[in-house]
């Protein structure tokens, strides 16, 4: 047999197709295959499959491709899988595990990697498998992993994976913990645990502060200390306008501020400051806040000036004298009391 059969019944539940010639699998080489819950398409020929060749397998809970000629994977088609667990990739000639494939292994409890020729681990992939406790959602769901029989290059990152699966509660179990340095310097076939790696340590930040507040206009310095082996590198992020001091006062140390000169309403938010080595990566955040950006300052409003509106003269009824009508002037004063004395005479002459 050197292709994939046809007219296979659609209700099938379990395809096991072994040692075949069949060398590739082409695009949605089981599209009729909807109610398919486990395919084994073990020690044949395959080379090659399409990103696409698992279409419409919603219900797939195991696939294996183990004992093949394969020298990739595409990851991205685990994506047309949504309910797979199982994934045997063993025995084959996988020389590098991408880190973009821990996009799409979330849901992979069983996943063996075993006999192949990979050498590096991706960092991506041991933040998958060890997630900072922060980030958990739910109960951790506890994975298989087969890494053994590779040449690994004995670095902090597989002697991260492999201690901390060592830990108890680790949420990874390795299948066989003997992994083998191959590649390492001075150290060709020497078993991992011998090596002399134990100083690998993933970064820890601390931040000066969490909670910044600051007035408008006001000069602000954030500071962030990380410690790790290898010397962990520091990233800043909302940070792109500003310039970043790092410093590494001894091996395994390293801070970093960025200053902030002028505050305005734009340079508050969280400000992330992200440590990296080659055990992993860690972060912390700062929120910075401008006073004054919550709320806007309102002045109080000015009152209306009230204006003065001249009123029309009261009426008087015809016995009423204003007061004006009893002053008199100057000038008729004299004329008044020279009258007033002639009238007085007359009088007493009568």
């Amino acid at each position: 047999m050197s292709a994939l059969p046809v007219n296979i019944p659609p209700d099938t539940v379990k395809l096991r197709l072994e040692k075949t010639l069949i060398s590739r699998v082409p695009r949605a080489a089981f599209y009729n295959l909807s109610e398919l819950w486990f395919l084994w398409l073990t020690y044949n020929s395959i080379t090659s499959v399409h990103p696409s060749s698992f279409v419409n397998l919603k219900a797939l809970r195991e696939l294996h491709l183990d004992g093949n000629l394969l020298t990739t994977f595409p990851w991205e088609g685990l994506r047309d899988m949504p309910r797979l667990q199982t994934l045997g990739l063993n025995n084959n000639r996988l020389s590098s595990l991408p880190a973009h494939a821990a996009l799409f292994l979330p849901n992979i409890t069983y996943l063996d990697l075993s006999s192949n020729r990979l050498t590096i681990l991706p960092a991506e992939l041991l933040d998958l498998w060890f997630p900072l406790p922060e980030l958990q959602e739910g109960p951790v769901q506890r994975k298989i992993l087969g890494l053994h029989d590779n040449p690994w290059l004995c670095d902090c990152q597989i002697s991260m994976l492999t201690s901390l699966s060592k830990s108890l509660g680790s949420p990874v179990v390795l299948m066989d913990q003997l992994l083998m340095c191959s590649k390492s310097v001075g150290r060709s076939g020497m078993l991992l645990t011998q090596a002399e790696l134990t100083r690998c340590m993933r970064p820890s930040v601390q931040p000066a502060a969490t909670r910044v507040i600051s007035p408008l206009g006001s000069n602000v310095i954030l500071r962030c200390d990380a410690s790790g082996y290898p010397t962990p590198t520091l990233t800043w992020i909302k940070t792109s306008a500003y310039a970043v001091i790092q410093e590494s006062p001894r091996v395994g140390v390293r801070w970093s501020i960025i200053s902030l000169n002028g505050l305005s309403y734009e340079d508050a938010g969280e400000y992330r400051c992200q440590a990296r080595n080659m055990a992993g990566i860690s972060e912390a955040l700062i929120k910075l806040k401008v006073m004054g950006v919550s709320r806007l300052t309102r002045f109080p409003k000015k009152k209306p000036k009230k204006t003065l509106v001249k009123s029309s003269p009261k009426y008087r009824k015809p016995n009423q004298t204003s007061a004006s009508t009893n002053t008199l002037t100057e000038k008729e004063s004299p004329f008044i009391t020279s009258l007033f004395t002639a009238l007085k005479n007359r009088v007493q002459k009568a």
